[in-house]
């Protein structure tokens, strides 16, 4: 495309893309916009190299291309684009522009795959992850609300997915990942658990017959299997009929994390040794003077397994001098999903940790989210694209966008006008057309007018401070809580409004 414009000598003629989507993921009604700081990073380097002109002057396809052309990309850069955003971690809405680009045809054509690429998944993954996070906090009333972790790097689209992933999972609310570079690298709270492997791997409890633990009290180290076994003899029988390798392996890694004891309990039996075998080791720890953290359910009925766990932990530590068994983690992993949160909500469980991998990487409910970069203005003119289906009829020319709110706080609707246009006063009634529908309109009277696009980018120059990510975090939950609780509800949520102003909805019907 770049060598056909520049062959009919319009690859400098000023034109105006709009990046956005048509329609929100998963089934719902709102869209985290994200993407945006590796955006302005591209865009601020890009360039040809020697070597890449070198390898598309051997491409086949372009082996015809006049010397010149090789010039033209030889000098490219961003230097006269200038691009427009919402704030990274908006949220979004279909229509909407989430990136405006201005600048010459030619290499703001070149721009389009890899913006999309840039702006397509951190989007629809931090989507995901603020839509499990709203699951979590659903039902919720006095209680702290469960935690969410990212497990998901071993079952990400490679390496780069699982990076990805980890950063705008936590971007969308998400309170950390097991992704150690990612937590290395972005300043993330790293956290994870042994597997089943570290379990199986110990036969019997003379493995361990040597081990030793520092008491905290004393300052000597103590032979933690005798401690245990004294322990397992006072309190009873099922303690007695527990698996002598289980217990090995959560001696052998209460030796290695005293501090932070926490056993995945259900290799062989959740109820009858896992859970078992975890107390009587924190009971030891707890004497010792260290504060043990707590189990991880991997399989079974997660609702049940968890509030057993939590009577059991309150009963031992009612029996016990050990306050610490009225707050140990319940971490819950096993291909959670949005769907599968709900239904623990609804059943009721202990859960406080969700540790959530393959169903929120790979966004297996939906694998895409859609955005497309479309030309809405050239040399001045509208550009518009027709199409039998609705939904993908362009809405051309340059556009101002606006978030109208209510007097409750909440967003009632994002307004597309001309450019021409003044900004809607707040305390006047504005007319809201749907683009397309006649009959649907409706009168607003804000309180309060949010314009939504700022410059990020001008004359080669990222003008915006780049949000870190702990602001763009603390940004999408400012985002989400201006949202009413129907648009934001799991299943048949209220459709969020997006309307264009008389004078867009005449010049777009004029056109069309």
């Amino acid at each position: 495309m770049a060598y056909g414009y520049w062959k009919s000598g319009r690859q400098d003629d000023p034109a105006v893309f709009e990046l956005f989507f048509r329609k929100n993921p998963f089934d719902g009604e709102y869209t985290i916009f994200c993407g945006l700081d590796v955006v302005l990073r591209f865009v601020d380097n890009y360039h040809f190299a020697k070597d890449d002109i070198a390898y598309l002057k051997e491409v086949p396809q372009l082996k015809h291309c006049d010397p010149g052309f090789w010039d033209y990309l030889s000098n490219i850069d961003c230097s006269n684009v200038t691009i427009c955003a919402l704030k990274e971690g908006t949220v979004a809405f279909p229509r909407v522009p989430l990136i405006v680009v201005r600048g010459p045809l030619g290499i703001s054509q070149l721009l389009e795959t890899t913006l999309l690429a840039l702006v397509n998944y951190p989007s629809l993954v931090a989507t995901n992850a603020a839509r499990m996070v709203v699951a979590v906090n659903q039902k919720v009333a006095e209680s702290q609300p469960p935690k969410c972790f990212e497990f998901g790097l071993r079952r990400a689209q490679g390496p780069d997915g699982g990076f990805s992933a980890s950063k705008y999972s936590y971007l969308g609310g998400f309170d950390g990942t097991s992704n150690v570079q990612a937590g290395k690298l972005l300043n993330l709270n790293v956290s994870g658990t042994h597997a089943h492997a570290f379990v199986q791997s110990f036969a019997s409890l003379e493995e361990v017959k040597d081990m030793t633990v520092l008491n905290t009290h004393t300052n000597e180290e103590d032979n933690l299997l005798s401690l245990v076994l004294q322990c397992r003899k006072e309190k009873g029988d099922k303690y007695m009929r527990t698996h002598d390798g289980e217990l090995a392996a959560f001696l052998a890694y209460a030796c290695a994390f005293p501090n932070s004891f926490l056993c995945l309990i259900d290799t062989y039996d959740t109820l009858n040794s896992g859970v078992l075998n975890f107390i009587l080791v924190a009971l030891v720890l707890g004497d010792l003077g260290y504060q043990p953290r707590g189990v991880r359910l991997d399989s079974g009925d997660l609702a049940y397994f968890s509030l057993e766990c939590n009577r059991l932990f309150k009963e031992v530590g009612e029996a016990s001098s050990h306050s610490f068994f009225e707050s140990l983690d319940i971490v819950a992993s096993n291909d959670i999903n949005e769907d599968v949160i709900h239904t623990l909500s609804s059943q009721g469980h202990a859960i406080t940790i969700f540790g959530i991998g393959t169903n929120l990487v790979t966004c297996q409910a939906q694998p895409a989210l859609g955005c497309v970069y479309k030309l809405v203005e050239l040399c001045g003119a509208p550009r518009m694209k027709i199409s039998q289906d609705i939904e993908k009829v362009l809405i051309p020319g340059q556009k101002k966008c606006y978030r109208l709110y209510g007097e409750s706080g909440y967003a009632l609707v994002d307004l597309m006008v001309l450019s021409s246009e003044d900004q809607p006063e707040v305390g006047e009634r504005f007319l809201c057309r749907h683009p397309f529908i006649e009959r649907k309109r409706a009168a607003v009277v804000p309180t309060s007018v949010v314009e939504l696009h700022h410059v990020a980018f001008e004359n080669g120059k990222v003008l915006a401070p780049v949000a870190t990510l702990d602001e763009s975090r603390d940004y999408v939950k400012e985002q989400l809580s201006q949202l009413r609780s129907d648009v934001l509800r799991p299943m048949n949520a209220t459709p969020y409004k997006v309307s264009v102003s008389s004078e867009l909805f005449v010049f777009l019907h004029d056109l069309w």
